[in-house]
């Protein structure tokens, strides 16, 4: 009997086309995205683009929300192990992130990139399980453990749900930029942190 012989491993140089070929679809979809909108955002713009051809991001990639997050995640690579500030100044520290993240939510770059995924998470629960686990868990997971600190050094109280507290510090930024209700500025970030802290601290 004859044994199947076992799968070629791909050449150095092939595993580093597929990279640069990956790179370059995820960053043909960020602009898109970014100058068309997600809407008329189609797989064949994007294997336009980045010069493949479409079958190669099907193959990959379920969908124009999935090559999408993807290009978030390439964005998010750093090499390193982030974390948020910790200078035992809780306010001061949250009113940083807070400030950065209107900085990121109100430019032009990521606006229309980010309503985009945000909509297709909307209607696409494999994805925005796919978004939870790989890009926004992580994300809260780093929020969790900066507020653990501040719990443990007896600057919020002991007893508050760390999970609802992550919503009410955060949640009115996104509310704002998602629904267009106001503008957005670090007075408002500010605004927010103060608030929610008077609660959180019992």
């Amino acid at each position: 009997m004859s044994q199947a012989k076992p799968a070629s491993r791909p050449s150095a140089d092939a595993t580093r086309r597929n990279e640069a070929s990956r790179r370059a679809i995820l960053s043909a979809a960020f602009e898109l995205a970014g100058e068309i909108g997600y809407d008329k955002l189609t797989i064949e713009a994007i294997a336009a683009r980045a010069g493949v051809g479409k079958q190669t991001i099907y193959r990959w990639w379920p969908s124009k929300g999935a090559v999408l997050l993807d290009a978030f995640l390439m964005l998010s690579e750093t090499g390193e192990t982030p974390g948020l500030p910790d200078t035992s100044d809780l306010e001061a520290d949250l009113k940083f992130v807070l400030r950065a993240t209107v900085d990121e939510l109100a430019d032009p770059r990521f606006d229309l990139p980010l309503r985009g995924l945000t909509s297709a998470i909307m209607h696409d629960t494999d994805l925005a399980a796919t978004y939870v686990e790989r890009l926004q868990g992580p994300i809260d997971d780093l929020k969790r453990r900066r507020l653990a600190a501040a719990q443990a050094a007896g600057q919020i109280a002991a007893d508050i749900d760390l999970d609802v507290a992550i919503a009410m510090i955060w949640g009115p930024l996104m509310d704002r930029w998602l629904l267009r209700t106001g503008t957005l500025t670090a007075d408002f970030a500010d605004r927010v942190v103060e608030t929610a802290l008077r609660g959180l601290r019992g």
